[in-house]
């Protein structure tokens, strides 16, 4: 990645580029622009480098970036979404390009009869599943996920504590809350998840036990639409 920043580093009328993951990885989109507008940058152009782009890819992403602008107090730059590869007219020369080049690439060698490894069982005791449904991408679910991974990453949540395993699931069910996360093995349900809120399920819940209400919905039996956020108190609004 660093490579493809460097490249976009030369080409003209670009100041300054940078690399960030929507999904896992480090920095994060999020770090990345913060990191740019420190920079003190009045327009930063983002480029998705990503195949395929899902039609949700610009409106999902449009939503957290504006949520960040609001979740931070100081002021941003002017930010744009550029169109994704699939889009871009020069797509069918690269293509041709790289199948010219076909015949320097090395064959695939012959499968060896190998001896079967053994795998261990996950001693883990806490599951988090990352709705994938339709919904909760659309409201910025792999930005979730790519939080979530970092942070288990950065804070070793696979051996601290009594351990936690993550993974991506398809449809959790209340789809009105996205994006939806579910904690085992209590089978907490979170709606409405953030950065911030990923942070706390793992401080108070993960790795205290204790699940976190402002952010938590319980099978009441009747349909329930997202809380405004902490400072509502936690209500409960139903239909």
């Amino acid at each position: 990645m660093q490579r493809l920043a460097d490249l976009a580093a030369t080409l003209p009328g670009v100041d300054h580029a940078s690399f960030g993951f929507t999904e896992q990885g480090t920095p994060s989109l999020r770090e990345a622009l913060v990191t740019l507008r420190q920079g003190e940058f009045s327009d930063i152009l983002l480029l998705p480098l990503m195949l395929p782009v899902e039609p949700s890819f610009t409106a999902w992403l449009t939503k957290s970036l504006r949520r960040w602008q609001v979740e931070d107090d100081l002021p941003w730059p002017h930010v744009r979404i550029a169109h994704g590869l699939a889009e871009s007219p020069l797509l069918p020369a690269l293509m041709a390009e790289l199948v010219a080049g076909g015949d320097a690439a090395s064959p695939v060698p012959p499968l060896e009869k190998l001896t079967p490894e053994g795998s261990l069982v996950p001693a883990q005791k806490r599951r988090v599943l990352v709705c994938q449904g339709g919904p909760c991408n659309a409201a910025g679910a792999d930005l979730v996920w790519g939080h979530l991974r970092n942070q288990q990453e950065r804070l070793k949540l696979r051996v601290t504590g009594d351990g936690t395993m993550t993974a991506k699931s398809t449809c959790l069910g209340p789809c009105n809350l996205a994006p939806v996360l579910q904690v085992f093995p209590e089978g907490t349900y979170y709606g409405g998840v953030t950065e911030a809120a990923i942070d706390r399920i793992i401080t108070e819940h993960l790795l205290g036990g204790v699940a976190v209400e402002d952010f938590a919905y319980q099978p009441t039996g009747r349909k329930q639409v997202l809380r405004d956020g902490p400072a509502t108190g936690g209500g409960e609004q139903a239909r």
